[in-house]
């Protein structure tokens, strides 16, 4: 089945707030970042990711199936990477405290991405059956 715009978003919400926010606790006791930053960062994601969500679902609409190949769902987290650190860096992320480094958001961008497109490319199929049937979504 093909994930749906509303099961995409509502796919894309879940797992920030479950699996994003563990890995997100776990990322950021290693890392030079207060945990208010960290979560401000991960909330700006789930804002921002629902307008990639609209923009991914228009160019979809030009793919013969529909649908993105797996591997183009891992490589979108390069341009939403780039967005998340430029809004960051001209300061347009509201509430965080200081300068993010560079190197610090892309260990933590880069790990709460993976860990979240491993969790739905595997875990979530097996825990949530119906999910894949329901055009990926939840409630």
């Amino acid at each position: 089945m093909i994930p749906t715009l509303a099961g995409r978003l509502q796919t894309r919400l879940f797992t920030l707030a479950t699996v994003g926010a563990v890995l997100t606790a776990l990322i950021t006791l290693v890392l030079p970042m207060s945990f208010k930053d960290a979560y401000l960062v991960l909330l700006a994601v789930a804002v921002v990711g629902a307008g990639w969500e609209l923009l991914y679902h228009l160019l979809m609409q030009f793919r013969w199936d529909k649908d993105w190949p797996t591997l183009f769902g891992l490589v979108t987290a390069v341009p939403e990477g780039l967005l998340m650190w430029v809004l960051l860096d001209r300061g347009l992320v509201p509430g965080v405290g200081g300068p993010v480094r560079a190197w610090a958001f892309a260990v933590m961008f880069a790990f709460v991405w993976l860990g979240q497109w491993l969790f739905v490319n595997g875990p979530m199929r097996v825990l949530f059956v119906d999910w894949r049937l329901r055009g990926g979504r939840l409630l």
